[in-house]
């Protein structure tokens, strides 16, 4: 891995040169919100902001994204897969949670025996330069709970870390090395590594939450029938708030529109929380209550995916914490089920 010195004066130029590179995709302050948009200047960006209230994911699994058309010939009907649209991108500045976050979706999207070549492409064509969480942290955060950093590099191709008037910049990746001559900068030296230790430390250490996230798998296992449920999902409002902007949820639906003799299939966003996204043709709902579907969607993080993947389908984010119009919190859902 190799590490450059960057000079915080220097970072307007290095968006400039990415912005050539390919589409370059960071967060702005937008109507009141941090979101990810195009950019072309480092005017544009958002250097000292939390979490961008929208996840980044959707640049890997899209809110709506079409699968295949098809339409009549002479001949009957026929079908072409649509195009995979996957260009050169990067995405700048993107928060530690948000990088680790792809991993977890590599698991079910990029698998040896199943693999998504919409989510693929996109993944394969796409440069991650994240931005360590140094200071302030959300209080909402809780990422060292699922063994996760603020400054950690999972899922990042080159890292920044603000060390005072400088960055130390970690080349993680191939992808990573490859921007070697965009960033420039000097070596760095024993000096910048011992500083770099120090504020990797303080910025774990601003992390207050702490909550037993892996140890509640156990109980979970013995926990589908428990009344829990139904108290924690009392106060739920179905909304989905908490589904869409987590950077880890997927549920999707797969719908056809047909317009005369053309169709097209198309993938888009669904939430678990919504009571007709389990809803069979029959009229049979095997998650008729929202008690059903809110262990579901607690199951699915700390269970179901442990038994599938060997890791927890949370970073810690805490969007849904900061978002739910409720006040329901995961962190003191996890917190109750622990004392099961």
């Amino acid at each position: 891995m190799k590490k450059r010195i960057l000079k915080k004066g220097d970072i307007a130029g290095v968006v400039a040169k990415l912005a050539k590179q390919g589409e370059l995709f960071a967060p702005v302050l937008s109507d009141g919100n941090i979101l990810f948009r195009q950019i072309k200047e480092a005017a544009a960006l958002a250097v000292n902001y939390i979490n961008s209230k929208d996840a980044p994911k959707r640049f890997f699994f899209p809110q709506s994204e079409m699968l295949l058309r098809y339409f009549r010939t002479g001949k009957g009907m026929e079908m072409k897969d649509a195009p995979v649209e996957a260009p050169e991108r990067i995405l700048f500045n993107v928060r530690p949670c948000d990088a680790s976050s792809f991993t977890l979706l590599d698991k079910l999207f990029d698998q040896e025996r199943y693999s998504d070549i919409y989510y693929t492409s996109k993944r394969e064509n796409t440069t991650i330069i994240a931005n360590a969480c140094v200071e302030p942290l959300s209080p909402n955060c809780f990422c060292t709970s699922l063994g996760l950093s603020p400054t950690g590099t999972a899922g990042a191709d080159v890292l920044l870390l603000d060390i005072g008037d400088e960055y130390l910049v970690e080349f993680l990746t191939p992808k990573g090395e490859a921007l070697l001559d965009v960033f420039g900068g000097t070596e760095a030296e024993e000096k910048a590594e011992e500083k770099a230790k120090t504020v990797r430390a303080e910025a774990e250490g601003r992390v207050d939450a702490s909550i037993p996230a892996a140890a509640i798998k156990s109980i979970l296992d013995r926990s589908y029938e428990d009344p829990i449920w139904e108290r924690i999902s009392q106060k739920c409002l179905a909304c989905g708030t908490c589904t869409y902007l987590c950077p880890t949820c997927h549920c999707f639906d797969i719908s056809d529109e047909v317009k005369g003799d053309d169709g097209v299939r198309i993938r888009n966003w669904d939430s678990c929380m919504y009571p007709l996204f389990t809803k069979e043709t029959s009229g049979h709902n095997p998650r008729s209550s929202q008690k059903a579907r809110w262990r579901q969607r607690t199951m699915h993080k700390f269970k179901y995916f442990v038994d599938n993947f060997d890791a927890i389908l949370c970073v810690g984010c805490g969007r849904c914490v900061a978002y739910c119009p409720v006040n329901i919190d995961i962190r003191e859902v996890i917190k109750d089920i622990s004392k099961l």
